[in-house]
This record gives structure tokens, sequence and C-alpha cells, in this order.
């Protein structure tokens, strides 16, 4: 017998089954398919439907959240059993209306009406009766039907253990429960954030896609009038339920054969959730989380579950478009090839292959990242690659390459999950990261994991931290380096793990002389109690992890700061372990992928060097060409040297540089001296308005490939739509401007792409499309057999001795104005929407709930500029000038402000404020240090906060269901025998 495994007898066989595991988890691993409505695996035993009950040594019992133990008698066909789940089940249909045949979910995946089917229930004990509640369609994207809901309360579990936004309860004292959100407001004018777990989880018809409604089915989107007297006549006609339900299932199956349901990976930021897309023609009915999603699980948020109408946006880009003067022309793919081939030629033959640039895409897949700068390199014979990380997660990267040998995640989402403190420093992943964050919330909630949160500003996690601190803009290295020192004073470093397995110790000591805690205190603004406190924390944790973005990058020493952040981790031991590690949170769904496939000026894919000379001529040979020595600039170089005349055209793909690049003013009067632009696009962005040839790309759905999330996790995506119009996947337009220039390539696949890259590098040497497909993924490195690394440096550093690095830093204080500008400008995402909205302003329910920008101040400064909710305001920098309404608010104090990244209209976009300041050893830009001063121009006006913002709503904390409130109504019968009900 194994450690662990316990023997039980199930219907009189013998079975062994786990130790820990629950009843049910035994039934269903013998085999036997066992009734449960309220239980899911995500959310664990609920205890509201009694379908599960089991005999279990004599008792009847809740079967999911009953223990199993050695030489249990388990019966699920005793008649006391089977008679309790029919009660169980009768008590369900009392609650809810069945009309499976004309009914939008009923698609095979109605786990009641699955349940009532295999158990083969013919009639009702007791009848449905209405309620006298409303169907609440306020929120833009589902709506919530009280006589469906047969208060499981899967939904209040996931809103409240699981996503953790703390929105949905159950009312038990009314005489007819239901759901409720917040204090029992309509559900948009509540907390709810939109992000899909109650409709995901829900086993019935009460919480719905409002796509679906009307659409799923053949028989479905019958007026609401005759629908109801349909039901009425069938119910009357039909002797009983199996021939409602063997019509139901001739209709579900008709259902299969016109609607697709397809994997792919969400577009928006670097979790990488994954699910299916269920679309009928080009219609998206909705998007479903499945449990082998290796992320997100069944977890989405308002993105991912609900923001893809952009897809079919009227605004896209389906054909090439060439300037002439002016304004832009139709023109085929042949002309618009053309005009490229023909200006870029000429100006390579006068001006060398160094006069022109080429950026690649986050947002773009793997394959097509890879071919970009194979493109670049292999064909138009220049190192002038590069792409968005450069403004982002750069810094990160050359620190964990510094100290540990590879510039990715140490660990995956669930070792975040299983660390017992976890500190996040200039990130707000509830906004950013949503799914990463619910993991961290739950684990705060449910197993009472520790948080640190440091940040200019009080976000959504802060308001959660055991510990908030609020460090002055750009000193949080003063405080880490404070906090490593102070624990290595006290003696808690991890002496035994310093001396096996990392170098430098004594030197880096030395390095921290100066970082004090009163020296710390001064520069940050932090009390050294709180310093105190957090390396008190830490010492006192046995699993750290520590997660970091923008706020920290996007400084001039970002990369140094994320250096300090990293040497704490080693100093404390708190690497190569589960539960411990280092976690820069990816900002773009393929970022990671982006700079792993070699997009960047100084490496080829896999993060080989290309001033390698032995690695240069590997990729020769594997191309069949010469390849430039010459080293090439960045995209931020690239601006430099477009103003300096030395960069003549630039190649772009799926980048808005205009608005997204700092200093956009400096960058958009760059652009209108280019002698030549190509932009490839799915919309008209800003920066396309300065091209002078447009190419019309595809979006994720229309595409296949792999992207590459946060935790170096590759998955497949699969094409779910066709391309609109004459649009084209990346790929193929990046092949067809090659073979114009000679490269004569003959790819036929993104997999041909994939696995030429992959079999080209050490790093990802094993990846293929056989080992990623449907939802399996790898994490690299991965070894030509297929073994991927989900935890790195368990077997040593990526370095030559095995050994990590500590590595001294010092702290570049952060850029200064004149005194004239006295705001402290800081920037960032929003949950509902993704950067600049390009995509997420083109969804009409996303952009109802957060239709502009707005500039957060404090009540302090709301009160010493006399101002109110609303107020416009013109905020101006050394650089530029923007126009924006005010949002008075405590998520920031005094002289601070926060102004979102959402930009739809030239006059909001942050980085017409920010500057071309950057971090020294990257050349990511300052973006968050900036000072501005405020001229207003209306004092008052109408607040930017909308209803449907759940930032106006009251959340509704509770532990879960509280089924004991259930359990103690007066007309609630036990059906078991266990002594809590």
């Amino acid at each position: 017998m194994k450690e662990g495994i316990i023997r039980v007898v199930i219907d009189g066989q013998e079975h062994w089954v786990p130790s820990g595991a629950s009843v049910l988890d035994a039934i269903l691993d013998s085999g036997v398919d066992h009734p449960h409505v309220c239980y899911h695996p995500a959310l664990g035993p609920i205890e509201t439907c009694d379908t599960c009950i089991a005999q279990v040594d004599g008792q009847l019992v809740r079967a999911c959240a009953t223990q199993v133990a050695s030489g249990m008698q388990i019966q699920t066909k005793s008649v006391a059993a089977r008679y309790a789940r029919k009660e169980a089940m009768d008590r369900i249909l009392q609650n809810h209306d069945l009309y499976c045949t004309v009914c939008d979910n009923n698609n095979k995946n109605c786990t009641l009406h699955n349940t009532v089917m295999k158990m083969g229930i013919e009639h009702q004990a007791y009848p449905f009766t209405p309620k006298p509640y409303e169907v609440d369609m306020s929120n833009p994207f589902y709506r919530y039907d009280p006589n469906q809901c047969i208060l499981c309360g899967r939904c209040v579990e996931a809103c409240q253990n699981l996503q953790v936004s703390e929105v949905l309860s159950i009312d038990w004292s009314r005489e007819q429960p239901r759901v409720i959100w917040d204090q029992d407001v309509p559900i948009n004018e509540s907390s709810c954030v939109s992000c899909g777990h109650c409709v995901t989880v829900c086993p019935c018809n009460a919480l719905m896609e409002k796509s679906m409604l009307g659409e799923a089915g053949y028989l479905t989107g019958i007026e609401a009038g005759t629908l109801s007297q349909m039901i009425d006549i069938t119910k009357q006609v039909e002797p009983g339920y199996s021939s409602i339900f063997a019509i139901s299932e001739i209709e579900a199956e008709l259902r299969e054969a016109r609607i697709r349901k397809t994997k792919t990976v969400c577009t928006y930021c670097g979790v990488g959730c994954s699910f299916d897309v269920w679309t009928k023609g080009r219609d998206i009915l909705k998007v479903e989380p499945r449990m082998e999603a290796p992320a997100n699980q069944i977890s989405t948020c308002v993105k991912g579950k609900f923001g893809w109408d952009f897809v079919n946006s009227e605004e896209r880009i389906v054909e090439p478009l060439v300037r002439r003067g002016d304004a832009f022309y139709s023109v085929t793919w042949d002309e618009a090839l053309d005009v490229i081939e023909t200006r870029i030629k000429a100006i390579q033959a006068r001006d060398g292959y160094d006069a022109v640039g080429w950026i690649a895409s986050s947002k773009s897949t793997n394959e097509e990242n890879y071919l970009m700068q194979k493109l670049a390199r292999s064909v138009m014979f220049t190192n002038n690659i590069d792409n968005c990380s450069r403004y982002c997660q750069s810094p990160a990267t050359e620190a964990l390459r510094r100290t540990m040998g590879l510039g990715g995640d140490t660990g995956s989402i669930r070792d975040l999950e299983l660390a017992d403190l976890v500190i996040i420093v200039g990130a707000n992943p509830a906004e950013a990261h949503p799914v990463l964050s619910t993991r961290l919330r739950r684990a705060q909630k449910k197993r009472g994991q520790k948080l640190i949160v440091a940040d200019v500003r009080r976000n959504i996690m802060a308001e959660r931290a055991d510990l908030f601190l609020q460090p002055r803009q750009g000193t949080d290295l003063v405080w880490l380096s404070a906090v490593t020192k102070y624990i290595i004073d006290c003696g808690k470093h991890d002496q035994l793990f310093l001396r096996d397995r990392v170098n430098g110790f004594a030197e880096f000591v030395r390095s921290l002389d100066a970082f004090t805690l009163a020296h710390a205190s001064e520069v940050c603004g932090v009390r050294e109690a709180e310093l105190i406190r957090i390396a008190e924390m830490i010492m006192a944790a046995e699993r750290v992890s520590i997660c970091w973005a923008m706020g920290v990058t996007q400084h001039v020493g970002g990369s140094d700061t994320s250096t300090a952040i990293c040497n704490l981790l080693l100093v404390t031991g708190n690497v190569a372990r589960p539960g411990t590690g280092a976690y820069p949170l990816r900002g773009h769904n393929n970022v990671q992928g982006a700079g792993d496939m070699g997009c960047a000026p100084t490496f080829f894919p896999g993060y080989e060097p290309v001033a390698n000379e032995a690695i240069r001529r590997k990729y020769e040979q594997a191309w069949k060409t010469p390849l430039p020595i010459t080293p090439g600039l960045n995209n931020h170089q690239m601006v430099d040297a477009i103003h300096e005349g030395k960069l003549k055209a630039l190649y772009l793909v799926g980048e808005d540089m205009a608005v997204v690049d700092s200093n956009a003013n400096y960058v958009q009067q760059a652009f209108t001296k280019l002698e030549f632009f190509v932009v490839q696009d799915v919309f008209f962005s800003k920066t396309a308005q300065f091209a002078d040839v447009i190419l019309p790309a595809c979006p994720s759905l229309e595409k296949e490939g792999t992207f590459t999330n946060t935790e170096r996790r590759i998955q497949r995506l699969y094409r779910v739509l066709e391309p609109l119009g004459q649009a084209k996947p990346d790929w193929e337009i990046i092949q067809l401007v090659a073979n114009r220039f000679g490269a004569n390539w003959q790819y036929t696949s993104p997999q041909e792409i994939f696995e030429e890259a992959c079999g080209l590098t050490e790093l990802f040497k094993g990846a293929t499309y056989g080992r990623l497909e449907g939802y399996r993924s790898l994490q690299w490195p991965v070894a030509a057999d297929g073994t991927d690394t989900p935890l790195l440096y368990v077997d040593g550093f990526a370095f030559a001795d095995k050994k990590a690095r500590l590595y001294p830093v010092a702290w570049t204080p952060p850029i200064t104005v004149a005194d004239e500008y006295d705001l402290e400008l800081n920037n960032g995402r929003l949950l509902e929407h993704f950067h600049e909205g390009n995509m997420t302003s083109r969804v009409p329910g996303i952009h109802a709930k957060v239709p502009e920008t707005y500039v957060e101040i404090s009540p302090a400064l709301a009160a010493d500029r006399k101002i109110a909710n609303g107020a416009l305001v013109r905020l101006i920098s050394p650089h530029g000038r923007v126009k924006v309404r005010v949002v008075v608010t405590d998520r920031v104090s005094g002289n601070k402000i926060y102004l979102p990244l959402l930009s739809r209209r030239d006059e909001e976009a942050v980085n017409l404020l920010t500057s071309s300041d950057h971090d020294t050893a990257t050349f990511t830009p300052a973006y968050k240090e900036m000072r501005v001063r405020m001229e207003v121009i209306e004092a008052k006006g109408e607040s930017p906060i909308k209803t449907g913002n759940f930032r106006l709503g009251k959340p509704n904390p509770q532990p879960g269901v509280n089924v004991e409130q259930k359990w103690g109504r007066a007309d609630y019968a036990p059906l078991v025998t266990d002594r809590r009900s």
C-alpha cells in the first residue's frame, strides 16, 4: 500500500483513494456518475443542494463535504440515499421553471438538466412556485433570473472566495430567499466587476450571458409571452420529463452542429488565461473557461469574459491602405507590397540597411515575433529590432539575468498561492493582472496568507494588505536595501543557502553600508517601525514571493530596483522552493514571448547573444543568409535616430507608439520626419495616422499560434473566426514582405515556424505543437524530451558554476523638474480597459462602464484648488499638456495624482506629459517620474465615474454561502444524519 492511500468500500467494491479526498471524489474516481449540483471542483463543497447524499457507515451524509476514512463503507444505491437525493432534487426543481428545449443554456453543459436526466426523474413532487422578483437585466453583459435560480450558492462562493470581490450573497432571511448584489441593489449599481465567475459556475440558466439569450437554440428567441404559453402547454401535454429531455437532447445535438467551441488564449494581460469561445457564424455567444486551463481554470476578468466585441467592429481595417497626400486609399495587397518594396529598397540602397527600423508586437504570437526578427536580421540585414517589453519589462529581465541567470518569473502562479507572505511592489494586479490577483486574495482569505503592498497609490490590493506603505516616488530601492541590511544585521539571512548557492555575499554586504533604517526613512518617507515590521514579516515567513511591475521598472533606476528585489530574495533563501520567488508581472499577453523569440537588438531567440560569433554562425547556417554584426537600436534609440536623421524608415507591427511611448509629442514629431512608415494593425490607431502604408492584420481570434504568459507558460491558441475582409495574420503578412525582398520563405503554418524557432534554441528545445495540444502547456526551459520547468533553479542557477550572484546596486534619484510643477504624476491601468483602449473602448458594455479617462486627486488637493468631482482641468508638464475631468478619491493623497492610461482622445494621453528620461541599463522610459501643474478650466461638472462603475459599489464580505442559515430556517427539513443539520 502506498503512503497516503487508503482503502474504502463503495457499493461492495474495494477501492484505494488518496487520504484527504472526499467521499464524492472517491465515488467519482470509482467510475460511478454520482449526482452533485452545488459542488464544483474549483469551489469545493458548498453543501446547499443535498443531491450528492450517500450512505456512509450507515449514516446519510453529504458526499462532497465528508472526508474518506480507512475502511469506510460507502453506499450510493441504498434506498435511503436514493430517496434523500430524489427529495433534494424535488426541492431544487420547486425553485426552477424547467423548460430545457427552449432554454438557451441547453448546450450539454447545464448541470441541472444533466443531473435530473441521469437521475431518471419523471415528475417533480413540488410544483414550481414563481418568485416575487423581477429579472435583473441591468448589467450590460449578463442577466439574473430569480425564477430560474435554485439557490445552490455556486455564484456566491465563486464571488466571495474565488474572485473575492465579495459582492454576491444569499439573503436566507426572506420568505423566498434570493441571491443579492452588495446590500441588495441592481447588479449595475453594485460593486460587481463583471468578471463572469458567477455566470461560468451557474449550474442552470439563472445567470446567463446576454449574448446567449435568444441565440443559442433553434427554439429560443421566441417572444416572452408566446414562450411562456409554449412552456405551459408542453408541461401539460408531456407525460413525464423523459419525453421533454428526449426532445431537448435532440435539440442540443442540433445546436452542436452550428455552435463552434474553440480554445484560445486571452489577448489582454500577461496572466495567460485560456478558454473556449462559443461562436455562431461571426457572433461570439460566450467565453467558457474550463478547469483544464492551466493559468486560470474557470477564472476570467471582465475583458477576457466579455471584451471581444472589438473583433467585429466596423472600425476594423480590412484592406491595405496607402497614403496619397493627406488621405488613405484602398489598394490591393500586391499594390501595397509594391510600395513597401520600392520605398524600402531605395532607402537601403542610399542610406544602408541600418537606416530602417523594425518593431515587433507583444500582441502577436511567438511565431509572428520569431518571423519579425528573422525578417529584420536575415532579410533586411539589421539588428534594429525591438518590441514593447522595452517599455515595461526589460529592467526586471535585466535584474533576473544579473542575479539568477534567466529573464523570467522563477515559479508559477501556483507558487504565489502557496507563499506565506507575498510582497507587491509598484504593481496593481487587481486591475492589471486580475485573475492572478484573485489567487492572492483567495490565499489571504482562505489560508491566512500575509500581504505587504508598497505603492504610492492605495490600490485595491493595498486595501487588503496586512501592511501598506507609501514610499516616495522612485525610492523603492532604498527601503528594499535597508530591509535587506536589517535582516542581515539581525543574523536572519539564510546562511546555508548563501554559502552553497550564491556568490558575492561579502561584497554585497559592504555595498549596503549606507542603507540604514534612518537613511531609508528619511529618503522614502516611511517610518523606521514600518521597515522593521516588513523585515520581521519576511523573517517569520517560511515562503516569501515578491511581485513587481511598472511602478518599479519605469524609473531611471528600474533595473537596479528590480535587482534589489532579487538580492533580497537571495539573501533570505526565497528562491527555488515552492511558494517562493521573483514575479515581475508581465503586462501584455505575449510580452514575454516577444522577448523570448529574439525581438531585441542584442538577442536571438532564447536570449542567445547576437554578439556571440558562434551563435551568430549557428543562425546563419540555419537561415542560410549572412547576418549583421553591427549593434542594433532599441525602440527608444530608434526615435532619437529619426530625429537625428539616421533612421529613415520604420516598419511597426501592432503597437500604438504614438500614444504608449514616453514623451508622446517627441515621438509623434519623429514620425512626421520619417521618409517611409509602415504600420501593420487591426485599427486605425493614432500611430497609423502617421503611416504611409497600413496593412490590415488579424486579432488573436482570427489566427493560430502560441503565446507565452508571465509564468513562462507557452500555450496554443486556435483560430476562432476567419479573417475579416482582406485582413491576414501577421505571420502571413511578414512572409509576403520577406519574399518581396528575396527570402523565398515557404511556411504553410505557424507550427512550422514555432518548431523551427524552438529547434534552434536551448531554452525551448523540446517544445512542439504536439506537446501543446489543447489545454496542455509548457513552461520554459523545455528539455529536448519535452520536460518543462515550472520552478526554476531547483538544480542550480543559470550560470556556469550553478550559483546565483548578489549584485550590488546604488540608488539613482528620480528626475527633477522646475518647482512650478508641484503635483506628482502617477499612471497605470484600469481594470475594465486595456492600456489606451484601442480594443476595449470598442466593446460597448465596457465603454458604458468607463467611457472616458479621468485624473484622480486627493480630497486635500481638491479643497486646496476649490474643485469637485467632475471638474475639468488641464495638466501641464515640461513636455506637453492634457485635458481631463477630475475624480476626488482617497486612493491618492496630498499632491499625488493618478492618470490612467486609457486615452481614446488625443488630449487625454498621459504620455503627452512624460519625458524621454529612461533607465540607464535598458532604456526603459521613466514613465513614473514626472511632475505637473494644474490649471482649472471648470470647477465642477459631471463625474466621469458613471453608474455601472464598480468603484461606486459597497461590497458585502461574507465567509461564503452561509449554508447554516439555510439549515436554520423553519421550512428546512434535514436530509442527512450528521450533527450539523
